[in-house]
C-alpha cells in the first residue's frame, strides 16, 4: 500500500493507493508539503523472509 501525507496549516490529509505507479502519478497534482510512504505489512504474503 502507498500512502500521500498532505500537511497544511489547517488539516492532514491521507491518500491510500494499491500502486506506486497511481500514487507518484497523483503526487505531481497535489500542492503543499507532501510526503509518500511506502506502508509494508509484516504477514504480507508477497514478501519472504530471507536468511543469509
Amino acid at each position: 500500500m502507498w500512502v500521500i501525507t498532505v500537511y497544511s496549516k489547517e488539516n492532514t490529509t491521507m491518500f491510500e493507493f494499491d500502486t506506486e505507479k497511481e500514487a507518484r502519478e497523483t503526487l505531481k497534482n497535489i500542492q503543499g508539503y507532501k510526503i509518500l510512504s511506502e506502508v509494508v505489512y509484516f504477514n504480507d504474503h508477497r514478501f519472504a523472509l530471507t536468511v543469509v
